[in-house]
């Protein structure tokens, strides 16, 4: 295999694996772009990404423009970032979950031009939040895709592209499988760089996974028990599902659909509650919450989650 000088452009933990993944595998790490540090945790302190982390301890330089758009708002920061990459002189960027959009000039800059790893089986699942919501949409699969970027959204010609069972994965769990699938095959595409062969994305298919907001959390307990089950697992690590009860926001972190029912309480009713779960009405059906959280408090099984909070049947979440 030639080792190949990388510009790596990632941020998330999804794309720290990848980033880990290419340089185990002999290829120079040239330099590295991340997201600018932000606040995060009780403090608000400034926090490095998962990627900037993984470069620094590394010692591989580090990049963090707030924008790539030599005529944007942050024209400065786009052309020590232009300067950078030149220096650089890479053979290839590789991009995974970065979180700026990548200008024509960075497009055509590294001589085999920019690979991006794409948590889905595109065209499906294009954009933001493709591992949330393939599991919210209850795909059976899902998978990672490397793509020869181009100037659209998720567009670009396929070079490689392998499918993964969801099964009952949360994010989380998912997140986790797709990160390592990620590393492996961007690592494959690079052995293989030159020779791979480019495949157009077919026009049929085409889905956008628009990014998560908080508010979309709020379970609404009209649908059915399955819908809302995909949910919670959808939003599992974030930004978690919840629902109103007593005039507290209670998490809820895992739950499956009961078997079916005749229901005639009113959606959000509790109908049960026991070490084993608390049963809540549905649209026609229940769910069976078996993991919930108060605010300021932690994840907890139910068994231990009902020693410090009294549920009764008859109360109702929303």
């Amino acid at each position: 295999m030639t080792a190949l000088k990388v510009v790596f452009a990632g941020t998330p933990e999804f794309a720290r694996a990848a980033l880990e993944a290419i340089a185990a595998a002999g290829h120079e790490i040239a330099l590295v772009l991340s997201q600018p540090d932000r606040p995060a945790g009780r403090g608000m302190k400034l926090q490095a990404s998962p990627v900037k982390q993984c470069a620094l301890a590394h010692g591989w330089p580090v990049a963090q423009p707030r924008s790539l758009r030599l005529d944007g708002k942050y024209p400065e920061d786009a052309a020590a970032a232009r300067e950078a990459l030149l220096a650089a002189r890479p053979d290839v960027m590789v991009v995974a979950a970065y979180g700026l959009i990548l200008p024509q000039w960075v497009l055509d800059l590294p001589a085999h031009g920019c690979l991006n790893i794409h948590a889905s089986l595109l065209p499906r699942w294009r954009g933001a939040a493709p591992i949330h919501r393939a599991i919210e949409a209850g795909d059976a699969q899902t998978g990672i895709t490397i793509m020869q970027m181009d100037a659209g959204l998720d567009t670009g010609d396929m070079l490689l592209r392998e499918a993964l069972d969801i099964g009952s994965d949360s994010t989380a769990r998912l997140h986790d499988r797709l990160a390592e699938l990620g590393g492996r095959l961007i690592v494959q595409a690079l052995a293989d760089i030159g020779r791979l062969v480019r495949t157009p994305q077919p026009a049929e298919g085409v889905t956008y996974a628009s990014k998560v907001e908080k508010h979309e959390a709020q379970i609404d307990w009209n649908q059915p028990a399955d819908a809302i089950v995909r949910r919670i697992r959808a939003f599992d690590p974030f930004p978690g599902a919840n629902s109103l009860l007593d005039g507290e926001t209670i998490k809820l972190w895992a739950a499956h659909a009961a078997p079916p029912a005749a229901v005639s309480a009113a959606p959000g009713t509790l109908l049960a509650v026991s070490d084993a779960g608390v049963a809540v009405a549905a649209a026609g059906s229940v769910v069976m919450a078996t993991e919930l959280q108060r605010p300021g408090g932690k994840r907890l099984a139910v068994a231990d989650f009902l020693r410090g909070f009294d549920l009764k049947p008859g109360q109702r979440f929303g």
